[in-house]
């Protein structure tokens, strides 16, 4: 552990960027510079700043670990709820803050030369914003109730009489924003060359377009969870409890 720390340690801020995208983020967290002064070693970034090199550290080994893979299909509602939330929306709501800065940044510097960044960041700001209220409309509305049906199923109780009447039309309202923010990200991909930064790129640039395209993945993976397990899964079970 200590050999590893030790490596970091003496390892430029720019190189550990390059090497794993994820670690942009602790970056900009603890206010390093890993794009114009990207040259220093990292033990002379925190030293800068007076950061805590061990904390430092600990956090950009979180951004190299990954997720075991589940068994999504045999999660009952309620736990494959709490873990698209826990993961996915986590992930966007983690995500978005940083994501939104580098767009920014890369359209504002680089968009002069690269005019197709400008669209990207309007699709983008449109997409987080459009994200951020469909994931609180999942979080404060259907998924209280798929929840609530999993537990009056289990304990033979009366069905809660949700206000917004068959389940099909929040998921109908919830499968046609995945589809538009699908397309959005397409449109982000196609306009990137499928994030494919340019030749005179910086590395902010690099790092952008690498998390648009992680970003656009996970999506990918959410999206999945939730029209083709869990709502066919609340639909199933909203009709037999109606039955």
């Amino acid at each position: 552990m200590r050999m590893i720390m030790n490596e970091l340690a003496e390892k430029k801020v720019g190189k550990i960027v390059a090497d794993n995208f994820r670690t942009a983020k602790i970056f900009t967290d603890y206010g390093i510079d890993f794009c114009c002064n990207g040259g220093v070693k990292l033990s002379e970034a925190c030293g800068l700043k007076g950061l805590e090199i061990e904390r430092v550290i600990q956090d950009l080994e979180l951004a190299f670990s990954t997720a075991d893979e589940e068994n999504y299909s045999g999660m009952e509602m309620t736990e494959l709820v709490d873990y698209i939330v826990n993961v996915h929306h986590k992930y966007v709501e983690d995500t978005l803050p940083a994501l939104k800065l580098y767009v920014d940044k890369i359209s504002r510097v680089h968009g002069d030369r690269h005019p197709e960044l400008e669209e990207i960041k309007h699709l983008f700001f449109a997409t987080a914003d459009a994200l951020t209220v469909h994931m609180k409309k999942e979080e404060f509305v259907l998924f209280p109730f798929v929840k609530a049906m999993e537990v009056a199923i289990k304990t033979n109780s009366p069905l809660p009489s949700p206000h917004f009447g068959h389940i099909d039309n929040p998921i109908a309202m919830m499968e046609q924003e995945h589809e538009t923010e699908g397309d959005r990200l397409r449109k982000i991909s196609e306009l990137s060359g499928k994030y494919t930064p340019p030749k005179d790129a910086c590395q902010t640039y690099r790092v952008a377009f690498a998390m648009l395209e992680e970003f656009e993945s996970d999506l990918h993976t959410h999206i999945h969870l939730e029209n083709n397990i869990l709502f066919p899964k609340a639909q199933q079970a909203f009709a037999a409890a109606n039955s």
